[in-house]
């Protein structure tokens, strides 16, 4: 895709921080005053809970209420969090017991599956190759599912026993469902055919990969934060949080707003690409991870994303001279680079493309 190699600077793997019971973080953590965690004031509000509970199979939507609910959400949030959708509570709590044995293996364990900044795969530290960057409190680790051709099932960790591949590609399958269905009703909610969106992704073309999130304890956790405010570049984003504890912010206006997770829910966002199919009807939104001092935290990131090499703009359909298209066609690949050399950078990118 491009000319990244190698990460300008040696990794350090923030677990590690975290374990050698050091009472400050390093300066390269420290955020600057503007985006800390208290630099702004935090809303008492709380996202959309919508119940999927009518579309738990993949015959055609029907329901208005829930099109409405979707379509509001996505208006005004550009998140919301679902329940009743169809994904077994038991595999979701499969998903999180294996990938939290894997966190906890010996280092050397899992610097065998340490990634590259070509591909992102694997286990990793940092996002953006600027050197010197101010990096975040978190590890990850970053897999393809789609298209079947990026997929390397030998780059998933086959470590400890308890982690089954096996489970990690039932979650990818299941929650690959419930991404179809949420185009169809987000396509619907825009007032367009139910396949809209799905089309307009390359169809069975589309990309889909997972980020597993492990923010390990911080000793300063107003100082820093596990994942920098940025809005998620791809289509759609679904999250299964850790529901112990509460990490993920939603800009609303000059504040934060605190989600608080619903047992077994997932969080849906908007993605940049959505926006710019949407004429920007539906927003993507800034959010961030903050840490803290007394708990780690697991959640697991589904980027559901069009295929990498289609144009993507606004639709024709949105586009009147009242409303005209405000981003220019472009690729998911040449979007995405932009993350991939900068790291999270709030809305700089989908805002910088709009017409003026």
């Amino acid at each position: 895709m491009d000319c990244i190699q190698d990460w300008p600077e040696p990794v350090v793997r923030v677990q590690s921080l975290s374990d050698s019971g050091a009472t400050r973080i390093p300066e390269r953590y420290v955020k600057p005053a503007a985006d800390r965690p208290s630099s702004a004031p935090c809303a008492d509000l709380r996202i959309p809970v919508i119940d999927l509970a009518t579309l738990a199979s993949d015959g055609p939507v029907d329901c208005a209420a829930v099109v409405q609910a979707v379509s509001g959400a996505c208006r005004d949030w550009g998140f919301f969090q679902v329940v009743n959708h169809g994904v077994d509570p038991s595999l979701i709590r499969r998903i999180r017991e294996v990938w939290g044995s894997f966190f906890h293996l010996p280092m050397e364990a899992k610097q065998v599956y340490a990634n590259s900044p070509k591909t992102y795969e694997g286990y990793g530290s940092r996002l953006g190759i600027e050197k010197g960057a101010i990096l975040d409190w978190g590890d990850y680790y970053f897999l393809h599912v789609l298209p079947s051709s990026l997929k390397s099932l030998h780059k998933w960790p086959a470590l400890p026993p308890t982690l089954s591949r096996e489970t990690t590609d039932e979650y990818s399958r299941e929650v690959l469902k419930l991404c179809e269905r949420v185009m169809k009703v987000l396509s619907l909610g825009l007032g367009l055919e139910d396949d809209f969106l799905q089309k307009a992704f390359g169809g069975d073309d589309a990309g889909a990969c997972m980020r597993v999130n492990f923010y390990p304890k911080c000793p300063q956790p107003d100082l820093t934060l596990g994942l920098s405010s940025h809005s998620d570049p791809g289509g759609i984003t679904v999250l299964l949080a850790d529901d112990r504890v509460k990490g993920l912010q939603v800009r609303r206006g000059d504040a934060w707003v605190t989600v608080q997770p619903v047992p077994d829910a997932f969080i849906i966002n908007v993605g940049d690409q959505v926006q710019v199919l949407s004429n920007a009807t539906y927003k993507s939104v800034e959010h961030r991870v903050v840490v803290n001092s007394e708990t780690e935290r697991l959640s697991f990131a589904f980027f559901y994303n069009p295929k990498s090499d289609l144009l993507i703009r606004p639709a024709p359909e949105l586009v009147t001279s009242e409303h005209p298209a405000l981003y220019p066609p472009m690729s998911f690949d040449e979007y995405r680079l932009y993350i991939r050399r900068k790291g999270p950078r709030g809305k700089s990118q989908v805002e910088s493309l709009k017409a003026v």
